[in-house]
């Protein structure tokens, strides 16, 4: 159960009562991230939710935010990716009106002094450092980078380190004047509340503004004609491979069968390639598969983790699975297993009040249309056999393919080769 509140300023505000329970999750989420950035500022979305927890003019420091939260035992925390970044606060119920309050304090108050920007850049340099130092967490930027060249949507989450060392101050308290209005905001509060206090918490501290629509994107159109490789060079013992193809955004007739699709092919142990791929070639550890949107384009891809001593012998083995559910599809009865996985996850997952909430506030922002649990439930059962695998002949084109690799390598002809 949740309750949808339009504002007349183009906000959003989105209730899920569980009274069952002991807690409370706020979370305020913007239709803001690295596809929004031009190449000059790429990372500054990143950048800014950083700074969001740098100090308010009530709570002047980072220990003064953080103070108040850990003495109540608070979680909290903040994330930026391709099309939103979202800050969230849990707390004891008896906690409701201290969550609103230190975020609409942030979201709205933050000072964005120059020396904290200054001090910040040597803290998300380090954090990219991280993300580059980890080919596991790596590789699928290097994928999309690939998948996506030449748009926006190819572009680092985090950004180049380059940027972040010389953006100006200016430029990034530009960008998030531009970004962080009511119009591109959903609010959202689940767990044991009262909804008529929580509505007028909301109203106080997150009171309506000038009506403005939610930010637009600039679409990207596949244009691709042959197969593309990316190689980041990096000497390591185990190899990071994606493999992929266009997919589709988020409220395409196909996406649920690709998501179907997935399943079957890399989704659980029990699936296509983690059978054949690991438990009976023993080529890979990791080996998965995923379908991806986005609100105009998405893709399918398969991701793993291999021995660099027999790459080739493992990509001919993805190829050729790959090819096997494109020309004969896929059994009913890996069908109905598929939708009896994705029920079930779904169900144990929303349990959690807060990830129902983020769910919920992920379609209203991004899609413009909300599917609860039952619905999403019913629109997964329709997906026919018939349509599966129509997908499934069509979605595997390998002159739109797509390789990112992590690995002792620089000679992208050689991979090529292997896609042809």
């Amino acid at each position: 159960m949740y309750k949808r509140i339009s504002r007349r300023d183009g906000s959003v505000i989105i209730l899920v009562p569980r009274h069952e329970t002991h807690s409370v999750t706020w979370e305020v989420m913007y239709k803001v991230g690295s596809r929004h950035e031009q190449r000059s500022v790429n990372g500054v979305s990143h950048f800014i939710e950083h700074l969001m927890f740098k100090g308010t003019k009530k709570r002047p420091t980072t220990k003064a935010l953080s103070k108040e939260l850990d003495a109540v035992g608070a979680e909290y925390n903040a994330f930026t990716s391709k099309d939103n970044t979202s800050y969230y606060i849990q707390t004891d119920a008896s906690h409701l009106e201290l969550g609103v309050d230190m975020l609409s304090d942030m979201l709205r108050h933050s000072k964005f002094e120059r020396k904290e920007m200054e001090r910040e850049r040597g803290v998300i340099v380090e954090e990219l450092n991280m993300y580059r130092d980890n080919p596991a967490m790596r590789i699928d930027e290097i994928f999309e980078t690939t998948i996506f060249s030449g748009s926006s949507l190819g572009r680092e989450i985090g950004g180049p380190r380059e940027v972040i060392k010389s953006v100006p101050h200016e430029k990034l308290v530009s960008y998030k004047d531009r970004f962080y209005y009511p119009g591109n905001m959903v609010i959202g509060l689940a767990g044991a509340f009262k909804e008529d206090r929580a509505l007028r918490l909301i109203n106080r501290y997150f009171p309506e503004g000038k009506r403005k629509a939610k930010a637009s994107i600039t679409k990207f159109v596949f244009a691709q004609a042959k197969p593309r490789v990316r190689i980041e060079f990096k000497e390591t013992d185990q190899v990071q491979m994606m493999l992929g193809f266009p997919g589709y955004p988020h409220r395409h007739k196909n996406l649920d069968a690709l998501t179907l699709l997935s399943v079957i092919m890399g989704g659980t142990m029990s699936s296509r390639l983690f059978i054949q791929i690991r438990e009976r070639k023993g080529l890979a550890y990791v080996i998965r598969s995923s379908a991806e949107s986005f609100e105009d384009t998405g893709y399918f891809a398969v991701h793993a983790g291999l021995d660099k001593s027999r790459m080739d012998e493992a990509i001919k083995a993805i190829r050729d699975e790959l090819v096997r559910m494109s020309r004969h599809g896929v059994s009913r009865d890996e069908l109905r297993r598929a939708k009896d996985n994705i029920r079930g996850r779904l169900i144990l997952k929303f349990e959690r009040a807060n990830s129902y909430l983020s769910y919920l506030m992920g379609q209203e922002l991004l899609t413009n249309r909300i599917l609860n649990l039952d619905e999403r439930l019913r629109q997964l059962d329709a997906v026919t056999y018939d349509h599966v695998n129509r997908v499934a002949r069509k979605v595997v084109s390998w002159k739109q393919a797509n390789l990112g690799l992590i690995g002792p390598y620089r000679d992208k002809g050689h991979f090529l080769k292997l896609l042809k």
